[in-house]
């Protein structure tokens, strides 16, 4: 089976003095959040779409899927203390309710990335399929320096070999799983992004190419530009 869930669990500090998470702001009339989930309903091969929120939002979060999305495959439950613990749970939920076979896998996506294409989508599942795990990348633009100790540049990657993440991130769900129970509790702290369990593993990660348009909106000006994104294809 293939499943998506879609990572609600942001408080977004980033944002500014807003009185709700960042995936609850109105984009163009509709939270961020629905115009996200209304990419993944377009597809058909996704036996449910998980929504994994905090706990204070999950009737928020079921009253705007009643008001703006009509599909069954939608449910809602409640996200982790972190990203990864959030992922785990719509692993858990999953194999609670229908149990976890070997060819399953999950396609996880961040709520404030709405304008994620079928494209990327479809390849994430078709990768995520012949090798187990996917990220989603872009090539990096600018130069990126790195400084381990926040004063002088200690290292300047080579650009041609650097990558900027995006999701969706997408796994054998038995297999992911399998790895993060094996973390230690500090390492499970320290690890944020869950492509890394895979890599410590020795799992090969494949890449699937992302797109310029495919933003997380985490600031007042990310906002503005995914307002923009809309009307302009609103009036094309």
């Amino acid at each position: 089976m293939i499943y998506a869930e879609i990572l609600a669990g942001g408080k977004g500090t980033r944002m500014g003095n807003v009185n709700m998470p960042k995936q609850y702001l109105p984009l163009k009339g509709k939270p961020i959040i629905v115009h996200t989930i209304e990419k993944f309903i377009l597809n058909d091969r996704f036996e449910k779409i998980i929504i994994a929120t905090p706990k204070d939002w999950i009737n928020h979060t079921q009253d705007i899927i009643k008001k703006y999305i009509f599909d069954s495959r939608v449910i809602v439950i409640e996200g982790g203390t972190d990203r990864n613990e959030t992922i785990m749970n719509g692993i858990r939920y999953v194999e609670k309710e229908f149990g976890l076979n070997e060819d399953d896998i999950i396609v996880t996506h961040d709520a404030v990335r709405p304008f994620i294409t079928h494209r990327i989508i479809e390849e994430n599942i078709e990768m995520a399929l012949e090798f187990g795990s996917v990220d989603t990348v872009i090539p990096a633009v600018d130069t990126i320096v790195e400084s381990t100790n926040h004063d002088f540049i200690t290292d300047i990657p080579v650009r041609d070999n650097i990558y900027q993440g995006q999701t969706p991130q997408s796994f054998n769900m038995k297999t992911i799983q399998k790895h993060y129970n094996n973390l230690s509790d500090e390492e499970k702290q320290i690890l944020t992004d869950a492509c890394k369990i895979c890599l410590l593993a020795g799992e090969k990660v494949k890449l699937v190419n992302g797109g310029i348009s495919n933003i997380k909106i985490t600031t007042p000006y990310d906002l503005k530009v995914a307002n923009a994104i809309v009307q302009e294809r609103i009036n094309s």
